[in-house]
């Protein structure tokens, strides 16, 4: 996949912006983040007042060596020591004791932070020329499908992010695996592109799952990576009837499927997403927005595969699906039409 180029000119502009307290777009291998000046609280809350995000969810500050952690983080447990050298710099997001100094802008006022160095050149050659931290949520309104374009950042914000650096998709397009360290055993919180067995090759004793006494990080509010039009996520055995259901009542839909539409419809927008999970994963955000321009009353998403390669998705998806829009279908035409009916009333 082709990164596009930005120019030193374009580097310069962006750490100014920083050193100013302002507000910065840039990509990473997962998604684009809105990135401040870690170190500046004040610039830091501009994040938070852009995106309508709430005070108590913590940022990720992103550096672009490990012999900066010592300015953010108490310590680096065993455990933490070995998931940074086997996947830094990367798609993992650590969640550690937080050093003395670090505001709690930045944790949510909690006693953790979360800390990653990404694996993008254009992301660290900005992180090389600031020379600091940059604390990075992704580039879009709270609860919004996240950016892997920086037309997807235009899209959100306009003008009011004037630098924005644009290298290109994502190549991965959800965002980090994020792994609390902070606890007996390290613990993943939320799936992404690194798996539970690639991360138990390192630290055999990792625990799946949120712990309700742990931290709180980014991206596990129930409601999250959500389109404007409501989503329903169907099983593969009854999609064709779902759709069919759709059509006879002339409501439009938008359909991210795994293979090519077994039905012809005027009111059908489809995009087949396949079957290989890295591909689906990246092209996710884009083609959820896509979907979201169809006009469409509702989008319906193919229930993914099981198995640990899907986990990410799967995680993104039932988040951005709305609880009262999850429904299984597993039941008849006549109460699935029922359904629909209160759905669109």
């Amino acid at each position: 996949m082709a990164i596009a180029r930005v120019t030193q000119k374009e580097i310069e502009a962006a750490v100014e912006a920083l050193r100013a307290g302002d507000l910065v777009a840039f990509p990473t291998e997962t998604v684009y983040g809105l990135g401040a000046n870690a170190n500046n609280p004040e610039a830091v809350r501009k994040i938070f007042a852009l995106k309508g995000r709430p005070s108590s969810h913590p940022v990720i500050v992103h550096i672009d060596d490990p012999k900066y952690l010592q300015r953010w983080v108490q310590e680096m447990p065993p455990a933490a020591q070995k998931l940074a050298d086997a996947f830094w710099p990367g798609p993992l997001t650590l969640v550690l004791k937080r050093g003395p100094a670090v505001h709690d802008v930045i944790t949510g006022g909690q006693d953790t932070i979360a800390v990653r160095i990404p694996n993008h050149p254009i992301a660290r050659q900005l992180l090389n020329a600031f020379g600091g931290g940059i604390a990075a949520p992704s580039a879009n309104r709270y609860g919004h499908v996240s950016p892997t374009r920086t037309e997807h950042v235009r899209e959100e914000f306009g003008d009011d992010v004037p630098v924005v650096l644009d290298g290109g998709d994502s190549k991965i397009g959800l965002e980090s695996t994020i792994v609390s360290c902070v606890g007996p055993e390290p613990r993943l919180l939320r799936p992404g592109s690194i798996t539970a067995t690639q991360l138990r090759a390192v630290v055999p004793n990792l625990v799946v799952g949120a712990d309700p006494s742990g931290p709180r990080v980014p991206g596990s509010a129930l409601r999250h990576y959500s389109p404007t039009t409501p989503l329903n996520i169907v099983p593969g055995r009854e999609l064709s009837k779902v759709i069919q259901e759709f059509a006879s009542t002339e409501a439009k839909v938008a359909v991210l499927g795994m293979k090519p539409p077994s039905i012809a419809s005027p009111f059908m927008t489809w995009i087949n997403a396949g079957i290989r999970p890295d591909v689906y994963a990246r092209n996710l955000y884009s083609n959820l927005r896509t979907l979201d321009k169809s006009g469409a009353r509702m989008i319906l998403v193919e229930d993914v595969p099981e198995g640990e390669r899907w986990d990410a998705v799967r995680d993104r998806l039932k988040r951005a699906a709305t609880a009262e829009n999850v429904v299984t279908y597993d039941h008849d035409v006549a109460a699935l039409r029922a359904d629909m009916d209160e759905d669109f009333t």
